[in-house]
């Protein structure tokens, strides 16, 4: 695609993934993050750095947020230097990467079209890595006009999926956090099993590859527990506060998820042991290692 100047809110992990692609495959990134410190950081691989939110907004008309928490989002996009503050607003697409509360959304997006932007919810899956490598799984919510526009900049980042209006793309993140998030809990389960047992356990992924067990988590997480290697590519209080999402999600939908529940009693431990800081594969510490008889 022709190049384009992008803006991008939010340089933590998942930002310097993000900013990185984008930057490689051609683009201009004018940057901001809260953390002053990051926004200098991201200099070194070609984001312009900018001063505010918006700032980003006055000077692009596509902005990219990837922020940390629901609350974070509403102030990036609707604070006082906010990207809803733009002088010349009309056309703006804001493009929301992060993992948010559903009625949010919806609310954000709404103050954002009186002023004549357009809002998609566009979380993604696939952590920092898969951000760098264009690999993510991105699941939009949005008018059709707005995932046209820009369809070519999310060709570079990963796969896109559109989903329906907005909203839809955050119901879809809870999705897969529901199977992403319990996988984590059955894998460290299942390495215990392996090593109680006397198996090699660093053979286990080759030896289920091409079984129904195969999958995109058991490949890389597994010999991250193994060698327990917690440096962090997600942090464990941000899979917490996902799992309180999708908990309240359930709720307002008169939902039984005990799988999903059992993940966030889980993770409520790991964060109250001090361990928040680490990578979500972490959760496997909760698990003491078996003796067979």
């Amino acid at each position: 695609m022709t190049a384009a100047t992008v803006g991008f809110v939010g340089l933590g992990l998942m930002g310097q993934g993000f900013t990185q692609r984008l930057i490689e495959k051609g683009h201009r990134v004018i940057g901001f993050d809260a953390d002053e410190r990051k926004t200098k950081a991201a200099v070194a691989w070609g984001v312009t750095p900018a001063n505010s939110a918006v700032e980003v907004a006055e000077a692009t008309s596509i902005i990219l947020v990837c922020v940390i928490n629901t609350a974070a989002v509403e102030y990036v996009a609707l604070g006082p230097r906010g990207l809803i503050a733009a002088c010349s607003p009309a056309g703006k697409i804001i493009v929301d990467h992060s993992t948010t509360e559903l009625e949010a959304t919806k609310r954000i997006a709404t103050s954002l079209e009186q002023r004549g932007m357009m809002f998609v919810d566009a979380p993604v899956s696939g952590g920092p890595g898969a951000a760098k490598a264009g690999t993510l799984a991105i699941m939009a919510g949005g008018a059709g006009a707005a995932i046209t526009r820009i369809t070519p900049i999310m060709r570079d980042l990963g796969s896109m999926t559109h989903m329906g209006p907005v909203g839809t793309g955050q119901t879809t993140k809870l999705v897969n956090q529901t199977i992403v998030l319990t996988n984590y809990c059955v894998l460290a389960e299942a390495l215990r099993l392996a090593q109680c047992y006397g198996v090699d356990a660093a053979k286990i992924p080759q030896a289920l590859k091409a079984g129904f067990a195969g999958s995109n988590m058991l490949g890389p997480v597994f010999p991250q527990m193994l060698a327990e290697d917690f440096a962090p590519r997600g942090f464990v209080r941000q899979v917490l506060k996902d799992l309180e999402l999708l908990q309240a999600a359930a709720a307002a939908g008169h939902l039984a998820m005990p799988m999903a529940s059992q993940a966030l009693t889980l993770y409520r431990l790991l964060v109250a042991s001090g361990k928040s800081e680490l990578d979500a594969a972490a959760v496997v510490t909760l698990y003491p290692p078996g003796s067979a008889l």
